[in-house]
């Protein structure tokens, strides 16, 4: 049977050490000079009631209710000071120790995201609170999940989080996407922009304001189209999405909430990741596709086709007595259909081959079907509080690659692999906040984290589990499973000045690649991978100044190496640890006339045992942004600077040495009211990304020999480039 059959089933430098200076000495003789007024404008942290100009104009800050080294993401700052074409990765990238970029510009490809050098497999990436991930890795797609227009904030939880914190991969990290915030008043907005590339958005977004008896009711709408030639070459974006969110307030001790999406995405991008080195050597920084039919790579022989929707319903009820009762039933689906020519270059890498033929293209697919439930109870007294939850999650997995004809897409008979499989989540968790004086909170938690698949595998043409020996399919299971205690003290100084200590251990489920082996047989598979992490930290704000320092230290497992038994059968082995140390600060200072001055830095390290550096993980990460709010004004200026890294070469570690990156981002945002009688507001913002025209190295995405290395490069090098410079002009009407 070919089990394309089930497609219908699934489908639808400033140093970093002189930033910290700055950072400390600002806030030391503030510290002394300064009159805290506690009670003025703005923002409030919620744990306290401390309100403040200073964290009112924070981009991102931390909370002095956190428990461990947590950065907030205003929704100030995605909607004034990210591109109107941007997904979630630029909301985020500007935090401590994050880092997230597209070769194909803001917005136009699937970017990578990195935090404290973890790549974004590494951590567990939320909506509102619930996990998404692809179900062959953890990893994840911001291109095909959660635009601009969809996100109304983020929390960055650098640490595996507390005992309830749930998800694949709470080993590096977590980042959790916040929804727009719904708004009292009526309101209807439309946006349209234009820029570089071609690249235009349309859209319209509702906001019915609060109705129904009593003002119980309230919904969002929004949709828009984006298109844009990219900035390699041929490799054009088209996007269409829409979002709803609703809430119905039942009485005032239960709300629920509901929120809904779609996206559909097609585009040319390649499975080639990356620019040669020969081109970007002659300065050809975006030379893709070609435009020639015949040719190895022409762009008509390369498209995705993706769509996405994620949906849930969130019930969350005081139901007395301390007690407080929140769940969240979801379901989000991913279908990725892609087609290419499975083009490579050659020694010179110029020259591109194979022509296509028969055999040289690949027909994919990979989809799921993601269905869950996140339930949390809590209890307060008088002498802490109790937190406990139970999260269950099933996706349902089908994937395929056959080789085909790129020219006809006719496709071979036997696939170069073909499975479906299905992974069942559990992790329950309890932990107690003992109240142990008014200021002073000590939380000890535990979760258990199981992780079952069954796969079955058809018989392919060699290519992941060969020819089973006449055999139709294969079927295997397997089950990880693992204890990640938790253990924080926070201490509450002043109402303004809080403190805190972590412990707390992390997991990550390993790849379903695992199983990608002949007869999927596996003698010794691994385990779940696991981290432990210790933080202590500090958080501080007045009227005119925020400031969060922390101190991290982090071991982890490394990946594993496959070796084979006396029978053939792969084991699995561990490779020994990594250490991944630091210090972190990040801080606001109002200027004053409308000036604010954000910062932050981080300065670390994330070494093998070895010695050597792990790929990827840079030594330093600083960001400076400077903005201006005042009348109808709203300007902001970011540098995001990266320190030196290394990228291994497939074989060995610390083969390429790539310089600091620095990336400049500028926003201005104009607002005239009324401009017209019918019209409310009209708001006109001026983007331009990478300001200074960067054509940095930001990784080397695949070498060209197992040899290759910057002391002795190959043409053939696949680089991944900063896309140039680019402008866009936004003009939206509120009525």
């Amino acid at each position: 049977m070919n089990n394309k059959s089930a497609l219908p089933l699934l489908s639808r430098k400033l140093p970093a050490y002189f930033a910290l200076s700055i950072l400390a000495c600002a806030v030391s003789s503030a510290y002394a000079a300064d009159v805290t007024d506690l009670g003025s404008v703005g923002a409030s942290d919620s744990s306290t009631g401390v309100s403040g100009k200073a964290a009112t104009v924070a981009i991102s800050q931390g909370s002095l209710s956190a428990r461990s080294a947590q950065s907030t993401i205003s929704n100030e700052f995605v909607r004034e000071f990210t591109s109107p074409i941007a997904t979630f990765d630029q909301a985020i990238a500007m935090a401590p120790g994050m880092f997230a970029t597209s070769p194909n510009g803001v917005g136009l490809g699937d970017a990578s995201i990195t935090m404290r050098g973890y790549s974004d497999s590494n951590a567990v990436i939320s909506f509102d609170g619930i996990p998404f991930n692809d179900t062959n890795g953890v990893s994840h797609h911001p291109w095909a999940f959660f635009p601009s227009q969809f996100v109304g904030g983020a929390v960055i939880d650098r640490s595996p989080g507390s005992a309830a914190t749930i998800g694949q991969a709470t080993f590096g990290g977590n980042v959790d996407i916040l929804s727009r915030t719904l708004e009292a008043k009526q309101r209807t907005t439309l946006t349209t922009s234009y820029g570089t590339w071609n690249t235009s958005l349309i859209g319209i977004e509702h906001e019915t304001g609060q109705f129904g008896a009593d003002g119980n009711q309230n919904l969002l709408i929004n949709a828009h189209q984006m298109k844009s030639d990219g900035y390699q070459t041929f490799n054009d974006q088209n996007r269409d999405a829409v979002s709803v969110k609703y809430q119905y307030t039942y009485s005032p001790d239960t709300v629920v909430t509901a929120f809904a999406s779609y996206l559909n995405l097609k585009s040319n991008t390649p499975a080639v990741k990356g620019v040669s080195r020969a081109n970007v050597n002659a300065g050809n920084y975006n030379y893709l596709l070609s435009d020639t039919p015949g040719t190895a790579n022409y762009f008509g022989y390369e498209f995705y086709n993706i769509d996405t929707d994620f949906n849930y319903i969130a019930l969350s009820s005081n139901l007395g007595n301390g007690w407080q009762l929140d769940d969240k039933v979801y379901v989000y689906r991913y279908w990725n259909k892609q087609n290419y020519n499975n083009f490579k270059y050659g020694a010179n890498g110029l020259t591109v081959s194979p022509t296509p033929g028969p055999a040289t293209g690949i027909d994919k697919l990979n989809s799921y079907t993601t269905k869950g439930n996140l339930l949390r109870v809590s209890h307060e007294t008088s002498t802490g509080t109790l937190r406990a939850g139970l999260w269950t999650d099933v996706a349902n997995s089908f994937r395929y690659q056959y080789p085909d004809n790129p020219a006809t897409l006719v496709d071979q008979a036997v696939p170069k692999f073909s499975e479906t499989y299905q992974t069942v989540s559990v992790q329950p968790y309890v932990e107690y906040e003992f109240k142990v004086t008014p200021d002073l909170k000590v939380t000890p938690g535990v979760k258990y984290a199981s992780y079952h698949q069954s796969f079955v595998h058809l018989a392919d043409n060699g290519g992941a589990v060969g020819n089973l020996n006449g055999a139709a399919s294969v079927t295997n299971s397997i089950t990880y499973t693992d204890v990640l205690p938790s253990f924080d003290v926070h201490y509450q100084l002043r109402p303004n000045w809080a403190s805190y200590f972590q412990y707390a251990k992390g997991d990550q489920i390993p790849s379903t690649s695992v199983f990608d082996v002949k007869n999927a047989v596996v003698a010794t598979p691994p385990k779940a991978t696991k981290s432990a992490t210790t933080q202590i930290g500090s958080v501080w704000k007045s009227d005119k100044y925020t400031l969060d320092v922390d101190l991290y230290h982090t071991k982890l497992d490394n990946p594993y190496s496959q070796t084979t038994d006396l029978s053939g059968n792969p084991v699995f082995t561990l490779n020994g640890s990594q250490i991944n140390q630091g210090i972190e600060a990040e801080g606001t200072i109002v200027l004053g006339s409308g000036f604010s001055l954000y910062g932050n830095a981080t300065y670390g390290s994330a070494k093998y045992d070895t010695g050597l550096w792990v790929a990827g993980a840079p030594k330093d990460t600083e960001t400076l942004g400077l903005t201006y709010k005042m009348h109808d004004w709203n300007v902001g200026g970011f540098a995001k600077r990266v320190g030196q890294m290394y990228n291994d070469n497939g074989g060995t570690h610390q083969a390429f040495l790539l310089a600091p990156v620095t990336v400049t981002n500028l926003f201005v945002n104009y607002q005239l009211k009324n401009p017209l009688a019918s019209t409310k507001l009209a708001t006109i913002q001026f983007d331009v990304n990478n300001l200074l025209n960067k054509h940095s190295i930001t990784s080397v995405a695949a070498a060209g020999t197992s040899t290759s290395s910057s002391a002795a490069p190959s043409n053939a090098d696949l680089l991944a480039v900063l896309p140039a410079r680019s402008m866009n002009v936004t003009l939206k009407l509120d009525f």
